[in-house]
């Protein structure tokens, strides 16, 4: 029976069916976004994640450090106190002497480690401080990014519940245009981005916005078949004839 409709009414049945694709491709199109959106937030997130890991083994490797100086700090206290307990066994002036040199090399080396370890605690306490700091932006930009993501996937929820919706309304209509006719406008759908039927006004195609020749025009006047622009093959229509 649809076969029969004349070419205006296949038109008008078209220009139903392009008001409805028009929204769902506005639809599908924010909601192709939406993942890309979340993303880029999940990438913001986990660079903060990275860079707090980051300060952390930076701390650990500190800390690592400063313990092997309090150990080193150990052995040369044990070094000076068994020094100095030789110091009474010792027979002439010559080993006395020695022994007291070596002493003083060794509480001279337990100096530089003890400046070490003072410059160690402060770095050690700016590293942590650097930790701390991280793990309140960490903290700060999760709960940014879960709230992000409730708000994106509530939305993602609407819209894919819009589309069905409108695409249930379309399968109303999509059994009441002819078939040839229905290929040809999905075709150009396909590869217009969701722009498949226009009005010509003024003498232009709304949808390359170039000129329609005089003999297209009459040829749309004509309702023998449908007519298609010449620059960007959309489905072209003169509003007022209808």
């Amino acid at each position: 029976m649809n076969e029969a409709l004349t070419i205006k009414d296949q038109i008008k049945k078209l220009i139903e069916l392009q008001k409805l694709d028009a929204d769902i491709y506005a639809l599908k199109r924010d909601l192709r976004q939406k993942p890309e959106y979340l993303t880029s937030l999940k990438q913001d997130f986990e660079n903060k994640k990275a860079n707090l890991i980051l300060h952390e083994e930076q701390y650990k490797s500190l800390l690592i450090a400063h313990k092997t100086l309090e150990g080193d700090l150990k052995t040369q206290d044990e070094a000076v106190a068994k020094a100095n307990s030789q110091l009474s066994l010792l027979k002439t002036n010559k080993e006395y002497t020695a022994k007291l040199t070596e002493i003083e090399h060794i509480k001279a080396d337990k100096s530089l480690i003890e400046e070490k370890l003072i410059l160690s605690y402060d770095t050690l306490d700016a590293a942590k401080a650097a930790v701390e700091k991280e793990k309140g932006v960490v903290a700060q930009e999760e709960k940014k990014y879960l709230a992000e993501k409730k708000i994106v996937e509530d939305s993602v929820a609407v819209l894919e519940d819009k589309v069905k919706v409108l695409t249930s309304q379309r399968s109303m209509i999509v059994p009441s245009v002819p078939k040839i006719s229905l290929s040809r406008y999905e075709r150009v759908l396909e590869h217009t981005d969701g722009l498949a039927i226009v009005a010509v006004a003024n003498g232009v195609c709304g949808g390359c916005y170039m000129n329609v020749p005089a003999q297209v025009a009459n040829q749309i006047k004509m309702s023998k078949e449908l007519v298609f622009c010449e620059t960007c093959a959309r489905i072209i229509y003169l509003e007022d004839d209808l």
